[in-house]
């Protein structure tokens, strides 16, 4: 029997294909990987084999087929995780999968001034107001889960989960982008870091060569 196939971008820059990378290799799920690379004439033409949307990431599981971040996760949790993905407390997991869903459709001057880069170092570029107020929406969001589930681990809602997928971009950033940070998004930063498989992936990051230009030309003015 054939292994899914997870179709992503470059790890250094695909915040979108972290997530479901992470949630399956966390959890031990086998699969196959297919990288496809941002921003090159070949990019267009290898992902209208995979993604209907002409974006990464994609999931092939046999015949079934799904191209979105939230939806593989969702797809990956009743398929191989029995359900661990999500809190086993209603009332929990109905705060995860809001928490899940507005950075999903949310933070939008947040992911435009900071965009993904794994490799990148804290340097004196700022952002305005705007992506300020979602850096601050952020951490109270993570601080009311944390406070929640005091006690219960080290994420979000205690143990690792698609909320937490769905947030490690953005600890990614917050780190290279040198952003200001509380006492509980710090901890819940570290406790991200160190997952074998988040370090895996910036590994792997970190060892790629090819760049995208306009994401790496977000810096300080010399």
């Amino acid at each position: 029997m054939s292994l899914p196939v997870l179709v992503i971008g470059n790890k250094n820059y695909s915040s979108w294909s972290l997530r479901p990378w992470l949630l399956l290799r966390h959890f031990g799920v086998a699969f196959d990987e297919v990288r496809l690379l941002l921003d090159t004439p070949g990019f267009a033409d290898g992902v209208r084999h995979h993604s209907p949307t002409g974006k990464v990431p994609a999931l092939h599981d046999g015949g079934v087929h799904v191209w979105d971040s939230l939806a593989i996760c969702e797809y990956a949790n009743e398929r191989w995780l029995d359900g661990k993905g999500w809190p086993q407390d209603r009332e929990s997991r109905a705060l995860a999968r809001a928490a899940a869903a507005e950075m999903h459709s949310g933070f939008v001057a947040l992911r435009t001034q900071l965009p993904m880069n794994s490799r990148r170092t804290p340097d004196a570029y700022r952002w305005d107001a705007a992506a300020q107020r979602d850096i601050d929406r952020v951490q109270d969001l993570w601080r009311q889960l944390r406070e929640a589930h005091a006690g219960d681990g080290d994420f979000l809602c205690g143990g690792f989960g698609i909320v937490d997928a769905m947030y490690a971009p953005v600890a990614i950033r917050f780190e290279g982008y040198g952003v200001e940070v509380d006492a509980t998004a710090r901890a819940y930063m570290q406790a991200l870091f160190a997952l074998p498989a988040l370090r895996e992936w910036r590994e792997a990051a970190a060892a790629e060569t090819e760049s995208v230009a306009a994401t790496d030309a977000v810096r300080a003015p010399l």
